[in-house]
C-alpha cells in the first residue's frame, strides 16, 4: 500500500514524495524531490523538477483525471525501491545514532515515548526517510492515527513548558516563513502557527509533526476545475483540519468545504471562527463544490486566512 509521506525510488535515480494513497491506472501519485547528478543526490524544487522529468524522464510526467491536476507518477512496475516512514522509525530507534541529526530523533523520540506516545503509530518522513539529511536538516514525524496525533501536540506544548524543548524564535519563524512562501504577511503567519503545536525545536533543531490517515472515500471522487475564487466563510468543521490533505466544512451558500494539499494551512482554523479562503474551485460528479488551496507546492496567491 502507498500512502502519503512514503517515497519511492525508480532505477534513473530519482526518488519521488508520494502524495495521495493507492493507484490511479497503475501508478502512484507522486512528486520528484531528489534526483542523482554525476553520482551526487540532490534536491530539486518544482521547477527544476518538471523541467528534469519534461527532458529525461517524459513518462512520469502525469495528468490526473480524477484531481485535474498535472502531477508525476510512476507505474508500480517502475519502483525500484519504497520507503515506508514506519518501518524506517524503527529502524533509526534500533541503531545507535551516526550523525547529530539521529541524536536528536532518538532524543526527542524518548521525550515522547517517556509520555505514553505510541512510537508504533509514527513514522519518519523527509530527508532522514531516504537517508539525505544534512547537519541543519529538521526532522518530520508523520503520525497515522488521528488521536495519538493530538496527544502529541497536547505533549510537544507541555514539553516547552518545561523547557524539554522550545517553541521557535522569531529568526526560526523567518526562516520558515520564507521556506513557505505565505501569501501574507509574516506577523499573521506568526499569530496562526503559533497555537497548532505541530513544530518545535529541540537542541536547536526544528522538528514538524504531520498526520496521514487512510480515507476510505478517497479513490471515488472525480473533480473538475472551475478557476481561481476568494471567499469569505465560517468554519464549521475543523475534525480533519491537520490531515493530509487537510479538509475544513464551511458555512457557505455554495462551497461546502475546504481542501488543503500544502502543509502552511494545516490546523489554520477552528470550527467557529471566520476565514478568507483564496484558490481553486472544483465541482466533483455529484455537483458538491470545494475550494482547493494547493493545486501546486507553492500554492502562490491561495490560501486560509482566519478574519480576526
Amino acid at each position: 500500500m502507498y500512502q502519503a509521506k512514503d517515497f519511492i525510488e525508480t532505477a534513473e535515480g530519482l526518488i519521488f514524495a508520494v502524495v495521495a494513497q493507492g493507484q490511479e491506472q497503475g501508478k502512484v501519485l507522486c512528486f520528484l524531490r531528489y534526483l542523482r547528478l554525476q553520482g551526487v543526490w540532490r534536491k530539486v524544487d518544482t521547477e527544476l523538477a518538471n523541467r528534469h522529468l519534461q527532458q529525461y524522464c517524459p513518462q512520469y510526467l502525469h495528468y490526473s483525471a480524477l484531481l485535474d491536476a498535472h502531477l508525476h507518477a510512476v507505474p508500480v512496475a517502475a519502483i525500484a525501491r519504497h520507503y515506508q516512514p514506519r518501518q524506517v522509525l524503527q529502524r533509526l530507534l534500533a541503531d545507535e545514532p551516526g550523525d547529530p541529526v539521529l541524536v536528536d530523533l532518538h532524543k526527542l523520540c524518548g521525550l515522547l515515548r517517556d509520555n505514553d506516545l505510541a512510537l508504533s503509530r509514527f513514522g519518519v518522513t523527509g530527508s532522514l526517510l531516504v537517508g539525505m539529511q544534512k547537519h541543519s536538516s529538521d526532522i518530520d514525524l508523520v503520525c497515522y492515527e488521528r488521536d495519538e496525533f493530538h496527544c502529541a501536540r497536547n505533549i510537544v506544548q507541555a514539553l516547552i513548558a518545561q523547557d524539554c524543548c522550545q517553541a521557535l524564535n522569531d529568526e526560526d519563524w523567518l526562516e520558515a516563513y520564507q521556506r513557505r512562501a505565505c501569501d501574507f504577511a509574516f506577523d499573521e503567519y506568526v499569530w496562526h502557527e503559533q497555537r497548532k503545536y505541530n513544530k518545535a525545536m529541540i537542541n536547536g533543531r526544528k522538528f514538524d509533526l504531520s498526520l496521514t490517515v487512510l480515507d476510505p472515500e478517497a479513490n471515488g471522487r472525480r473533480y473538475r476545475k472551475l478557476g481561481f475564487i476568494s471567499i469569505d466563510a465560517e468554519i464549521s468543521e475543523d475534525r480533519f483540519s491537520f490531515d493530509y490533505p487537510a479538509q475544513f466544512g464551511i458555512k457557505h451558500p455554495q462551497v461546502d468545504s475546504v481542501v488543503c494539499f500544502t502543509a502552511t494551512y494545516n490546523g489554520q482554523a477552528q470550527t467557529g471562527e471566520r476565514v478568507r479562503v483564496a484558490g481553486q474551485l472544483e465541482v466533483d460528479q455529484y455537483g458538491v463544490q470545494r475550494i482547493v488551496v494547493g493545486s501546486n507546492r507553492e500554492a502562490i496567491g491561495e490560501f486560509i486566512k482566519v478574519i480576526r
